[in-house]
């Protein structure tokens, strides 16, 4: 695995430093080829936490958690991400197996549907006309609203955007790439 540990507000030593890695460390065996791990260590007032990211074949795996120790909170985070890999090794698998025999069904001439997941239960659906705005705008308009995240599109670029309200109450924006 390759690692790329970054530290804020608190100075990363050989002993963090080993720890994570040793403990992190212990997801390759999940995965095939190499994956890429970014792991912010830091501090806020008495507490430490660790926010582990895994980049594998185009999944992302997160984990953020928030502990009196960073041994705590790095044990923590592997369990986290460890059942999150699980979680979606099951549903890669079950998809992979359904779709070796869906071509199958296209060329018998029988009806074929994908079937829904019922594991995601989509229960609203909206439609909006979006509008050129700043990422500033966006805020504004996202925080009259009331809502975490808004939808926009940036007068600069001409792209799809999304802004949204982080956890430490600060605000993020997503661009898209082609």
């Amino acid at each position: 695995m390759k690692f790329n540990i970054i530290g804020r507000k608190l100075t990363i030593n050989d002993k963090n430093s080993e720890y994570v890695k040793r403990k992190i460390g212990k997801l390759d065996k999940f995965f095939k080829s190499e994956p890429e791990a970014r792991i912010v260590l830091g501090s806020v007032k008495d507490k430490e936490y660790i926010e582990a990211t895994i980049y594998y074949d185009g999944i992302i795996f997160r984990a953020e958690v928030i502990d009196t120790d960073i041994f705590t909170a790095t044990d923590k985070a592997l369990d986290i991400i460890e059942r999150q890999i699980r979680k979606n090794k099951t549903k890669l698998e079950k998809r992979t197996k359904r779709e070796a025999f869906s071509d199958s069904k296209l060329f018998s001439g029988e009806d074929y549907y994908e079937e829904e997941n019922p594991e995601f239960n989509i229960v609203k659906r909206k439609r909006f006309q979006v509008k050129p705005m700043s990422a500033e705008e966006a805020v504004l308009q996202m925080n009259l609203l009331g809502h975490s995240f808004f939808v926009f599109k940036n007068q600069d670029t001409d792209e799809l955007n999304v802004v949204y309200r982080r956890k430490d109450g600060n605000y993020a924006v997503i661009e898209s790439t082609d």
